[in-house]
């Protein structure tokens, strides 16, 4: 069924799909836009914590390093007065004594070196095992940012499908009470036909017409009853459907004609009006 709608005073027609698409789509993008928005914010302040995190590190190692080398000095200066405090003692001794002392001398000074090397390169180590963890952690970050995005975008998009379907049987829904309480209609207008008993042809219809238009109203209080003017080519009167809000549904054109036979033309006519005035259903009321 057409989803054009014309509008009664000035005649534009525009799609009802359209409208309803342009406004889920700007929902979609504005509901889309602020969940990505609180996910990198989320993002940005753990990779501040993260950099806050990097420079106390950064100060505690220097410092650290500061303090070892001092400690490296202060022992190297220790090591040297001790040397010298103890040739000072010993130079009166043999030379083999003094060969025993700067050789046990020696061999402290090399293990102490050794000691240090190997701290400096656990040091080294740490600091290395620190920046591959950055790294990983940064794109960790990036991996959750991406999958975040996908999330949103599918929970969104997911939504959106929901409530389309639901408008979409409500509007099912609209149309089938409304075949119903057309089919009504068309019965009580048949017990009217029944019922009436004199006038003219041409009063009798003018009058079925008006009556036919009351009950629309009366049945119908959301939808709108224009009617045709004497003399206008065209259905008698015509009904657009529309909720309680004002959102229009559909177009409905009606023929009245009370006459004693049947006229096949009638159909073919009402056809015709149903294309000019871009109706979804015509009935036709004898």
């Amino acid at each position: 069924m057409s989803t054009d709608i014309k509008c009664p005073n000035c005649g534009a027609g525009f799609d009802v799909e359209n409208v309803i698409s342009a406004e889920l789509d700007q929902k979609y993008q504005k509901e889309y836009q602020k969940r990505l928005q609180d996910s990198l914010s989320k993002m940005d302040s753990e990779k501040k914590k993260l950099e806050e995190d990097q420079r106390t590190f950064e100060e505690k190692r220097k410092k650290e390093n500061e303090m070892f080398l001092q400690k490296i000095a202060q022992e190297r200066k220790k090591m040297e007065s001790d040397i010298h405090e103890q040739l000072h003692k010993t130079i009166s001794s043999d030379f083999e004594n003094k060969i025993t002392l700067l050789e046990s001398a020696n061999r402290n000074n090399e293990e102490k070196l050794k000691m240090s090397r190997q701290k400096e390169l656990e040091f080294l180590r740490k600091e290395q095992d620190l920046m591959a963890k950055e790294q990983q952690i940064e794109i960790n970050i990036q991996k959750q940012l991406i999958d975040e995005r996908r999330r949103l975008s599918e929970q969104i998009r997911d939504e959106e499908m929901q409530k389309v379907a639901l408008r979409e049987t409500e509007f099912q829904l609209k149309m089938r009470e409304l075949e119903k309480q057309l089919d009504d209609q068309k019965k009580l207008a048949e017990e009217m036909r029944r019922k009436a008993e004199q006038g003219s042809m041409q009063l009798q219809g003018e009058a079925q017409e008006l009556l036919l238009e009351e009950i629309l109203r009366e049945n119908f209080p959301f939808d709108l009853i224009t009617e045709v003017g004497k003399g206008v080519e065209g259905a008698d009167c015509m009904q657009i459907v529309r909720s309680s809000s004002g959102q229009e549904y559909g177009k409905i054109i009606f023929e009245s004609k009370r006459a004693k036979g049947w006229n096949n033309n009638w159909v073919e006519k009402l056809r015709n009006d149903m294309r000019s005035k871009q109706a979804d259903l015509a009935i036709l009321v004898t």
